[in-house]
């Protein structure tokens, strides 16, 4: 990779819902560009990226993977992320750090509800893409369904760069509505080679209607093209002209360039390898990274060059081999095996040991690294993920990530007492690797409880505790996360009245307390007249710290807001002891009389069924307190929407294929919190 040249380097993810074919594309991507020379399949266990035991056992991606490859003398940065909900903080991550993605689509499911997922993260971090529909092959693939899609589920604007020529069995190629050309692949040399080739008779109509619809849409997005166009200059525009309007329309967010085609019969890769480089951003072409000065906590910004001051965000970390490895996006200047670098959010300095450029699971050494890279570094200690690090001379802190919180735990028991300092070790370095694995003990049984995303990702953390820490442990039944919040406003007072080591110390405090709307969060307001400034940040803590355990269960309280209206002290007696005990008191005392309420995790559960079984599943998730939300037809399946209680899908994959035959197929995904129906005492029954 050439550090100075930064316009010839991309930094892209694939990003889907599970079973769309991400990790198929990528095997292609790499095998085009000469960066593996046999294509593995996901269903032999054998594709690239899918490197883990159990990736590769269950024929899913688990952790995102990073690679490096070629293509048209540009470094490519590749991250083939998860596609299933459990897995959703790989994607989140990856998309904080990249320029970047590639979002594929089945053609026969179109957008499922993963995909809206990693498309909202995706707009969250201004990230540009382009929309691969993959499958086109398939019986049932629907091209026209999948832009319908796009436009109605995830409220974008495509740019139609192809059409598919044939469909299902009988697709064999693309119609490229830039080029004005037929494309087909070689089916005998793995579509190696392709051949362009005229428009056929029979696609000729449709096709320049494409084409015009793409020109208008292009005209409407871009005003340098619009000029062109307004001119009469149709007949004149270049291929070339396209793609640069193209490529700015999508830099701007504006609108998404889609084209199709199928991995697995090996159509339309090298194309969609063109697109990468012809639309998405170049490090070169992002505007300067903005952070906060550390040392004023006053804005500042990094600029993507290499000769700016060093500057690298921690978007990963992962334990291989024993070793802890932490992956980097750099955003400006340069650095080498050995250097000194700051972490401006521990206050501390980090040796990056060795430099990395990492291929999957396997590795090659580097001596620098520039802005622009992606890498993965050994020896950084107290460096976690979402930390800064910079040159200590110029420092700056990037925003860090935020990490949803954990929906389901389960408790666990060591087999053997004599692994217990290992089972420590062990979680702490699964708990470095993902931030929405938490951990706690619980105080009344002793056990340790392990809190996740679902079950499969639990299921995961524990197989890895087995097979890779070699620790055993006894699992009990999965239960769900509850929170609590107030059904009603509340005010209460505290008051601290105490001598301590001979010396008095008094505060009064009235804190108000009321229920926010579902996902409203925590607000806390400590900022009085009548408290001191000095004590302010001890009342902020003490009342987010009330908010940890809730009356009704020991819960954590959400959609609530709790602020100080009102305090009293006397300066000679007035402590942060005091006015952070008597904060605490009064949270305590409002909580109580606000008519408390647990809150459980409500999933959005989409269900994919032939329609002989329409009846029988509906009826099965309205006996679980689902409330189904709408039932449409996809080709000849009908997909059910509904909202359920989590604790009512333990299960449900198992029922569900006894109730179809083994034909109905369901995803899921967090939707929010609300009222609880049932008594916790039914968690995982």
């Amino acid at each position: 990779m050439n550090p100075k040249n930064l316009r010839l380097i991309r930094n892209i993810g694939i990003i889907s819902h599970i079973d769309a074919g991400k990790t198929t594309v990528t095997e292609r991507i790499l095998f085009y560009t000469g960066a593996i020379h046999r294509m593995g399949e996901v269903h032999d266990g054998l594709a690239t990226t899918d490197w883990m035991a159990q990736e590769r056992e269950r024929g899913i991606s688990i952790t995102a993977a990073s690679i490096s490859t070629h293509w048209r003398d540009h470094t490519i940065n590749i991250i083939d992320t998860p596609g299933h909900v459990d897995f959703t903080i790989e994607v989140e991550r990856s998309l904080r750090v990249l320029d970047g993605a590639v979002a594929i689509f089945s053609a026969v499911e179109g957008v499922e509800p993963q995909s809206e997922v990693v498309w909202r993260q995706a707009d969250r971090y201004q990230v540009p893409r382009i929309a691969f529909v993959n499958k086109m092959d398939r019986i049932g693939a629907d091209y026209e369904n999948v832009l319908k899609d796009i436009r109605k589920k995830l409220g974008a604007k495509e740019l139609v760069l192809q059409l598919p020529w044939g469909a299902e069995e009988n697709f064999r190629g693309v119609i490229d509505l830039v080029e004005g050309r037929a494309v087909s692949w070689n089916p005998d040399d793995q579509g190696v080679t392709y051949t362009a080739e005229e428009i056929p008779e029979g696609l000729q109509a449709a096709a320049a209607t494409a084409r015009e619809l793409l020109l208008e849409a292009v005209a409407e997005g871009d005003e340098v093209f619009l000029e062109r166009y307004l001119a009469g200059e149709e007949g004149g525009l270049e291929a070339a002209d396209v793609r640069a309007a193209v490529r700015r329309i999508t830099l701007a967010g504006r609108a998404v360039p889609v084209l199709c085609g199928s991995g697995l019969r090996n159509i339309g890769v090298q194309h969609l390898l063109d697109a990468v480089l012809d639309f998405l951003p170049s490090p070169g072409d992002l505007p300067p990274v903005s952070g906060v000065d550390p040392r004023t906590e006053s804005p500042d910004e990094r600029t993507n060059r290499a000769d700016a001051p060093f500057s690298a965000l921690a978007f990963k970390i992962m334990t291989d081999k024993g070793r802890r490895l932490t992956y980097l996006r750099v955003y400006s200047g340069k650095a080498a095996a050995g250097d000194q670098v700051y972490n401006p959010n521990r206050g501390k300095e980090e040796r990056l040991a060795r430099i990395f450029q990492m291929f999957s699971n396997k590795r090659a050494r580097l001596d620098t690294v520039g802005a622009g890279s992606i890498v993965a570094v050994a020896g950084l200690k107290d460096t976690y993920t979402g930390d800064t690090l910079c040159a200590k001379e110029e420092p700056i802190r990037y925003e860090a990530l935020d990490f949803p919180e954990p929906v389901i735990y389960v408790a666990v028991e060591l087999r053997s007492s004599a692994d217990e300092k290992k089972l420590n070790e062990s979680l702490q370095k699964l708990r470095a690797e993902d931030p929405t694995f938490h951990v706690r003990e619980d105080p009344e049984t002793g056990q340790t409880v392990l809190s996740g995303m679902g079950e499969l990702h639990l299921d995961v953390l524990l197989r890895r505790l087995e097979e890779e820490f070699r620790v055993s442990v006894r699992a009990g039944t999965p239960r769900v996360v509850y929170r609590e919040t107030l059904a009603a406003s509340a005010q209460a007072e505290g008051v601290f009245d105490r001598e301590i080591g001979g010396k008095p110390q008094y505060a009064r405090v009235v804190v108000r307390l009321e229920p926010r709307e579902r996902g409203g969060g925590l607000s806390v307001s400590p900022a009085h007249p009548n408290v001191p400034p000095e004590f302010q940040p001890a009342v902020e803590r003490s009342l987010t710290l009330s908010a940890e355990s809730g009356p009704a269960g020991g819960y954590k309280m959400v959609d609530l807001s709790a602020r100080v209206v009102d305090a009293t002290f006397d300066e000679a007696r007035a402590t942060e002891t005091a006015f952070e005990v008597a904060a605490a008191m009064a949270f305590q005392a409002a909580s109580e009389a606000g008519s408390p309420i647990l809150l459980e995790p409500i999933m959005s559960v989409e269900v994919v069924t032939p329609e002989d079984f329409l009846g029988g599943i509906i009826n099965d998730l309205n006996a679980r307190k689902g409330r189904i939300e709408g039932v449409s037809t996809r080709g000849n399946t009908k997909i059910v929407e509904a909202h359920l209680p989590l604790a009512d899908m333990f299960g449900y994959s198992t029922d569900l294929r006894s109730a179809s035959e083994g034909r109905a197929t369901y995803s899921m995904k967090f939707s929010h919190y609300d009222a609880v129906e049932r008594s916790p005492a039914r968690e995982g029954s």
